[in-house]
């Protein structure tokens, strides 16, 4: 879909994210989304990303949800998944949140697997439903707690 020189550029673009304002990485991710065809969901994705990043969750919905009508490789559709997600919760849409990220979950896990599971506690939260999300957020650290594994995880099936 991209080529290395392109990917190199916008990995460089990314890099400084947190050294530029949002509206310079909002019109240096778009200057280099132009270089890509206008149906490309890649382009659409980044550019979701631009508008997540510095603050615009409103503008980003929409871009999230061409890009993921748009075909993107499983990789970036979860990540396109996740950040939909946090920016609806963002935005107060909390139950579209947790349906995605719910449906998110059970399609199996990968290394983005924490990331769905932080989100959708964070979003069960969100929606008054802590019990729920203290128990996902206590099965995601229950493998990373060598010596209380067991009773981590049958703590967080009795929540």
């Amino acid at each position: 879909m991209t080529d290395p020189e392109w990917e190199g550029r916008l990995a460089a673009t990314w890099a400084q994210r947190y050294t530029v304002d949002g509206a310079e990485l909002v019109a240096e991710v778009e200057d280099l989304t132009a270089e890509l065809p206008a149906d490309n969901p890649v382009a659409a994705f980044e550019r979701a990303c631009s508008w997540e990043a510095s603050g615009h969750c409103d503008r980003a919905v929409p871009l999230y949800r061409q890009a993921l009508t748009g075909g993107l490789d499983e990789h970036l559709r979860r990540r396109a998944v996740i950040q939909l997600a946090s920016s609806l919760r963002n935005l107060g849409e909390t139950a579209e949140s947790v349906r995605l990220l719910t449906e998110e979950r059970d399609r199996g896990p990968d290394e983005l697997d924490g990331a769905v599971r932080a989100f959708l506690a964070l979003a069960l939260a969100d929606c008054g439903r802590e019990r729920e999300a203290l128990a996902i957020t206590l099965e995601a650290l229950g493998p990373h707690v060598s010596c209380y594994r067991r009773a981590v995880v049958e703590q967080a099936k009795r929540l």
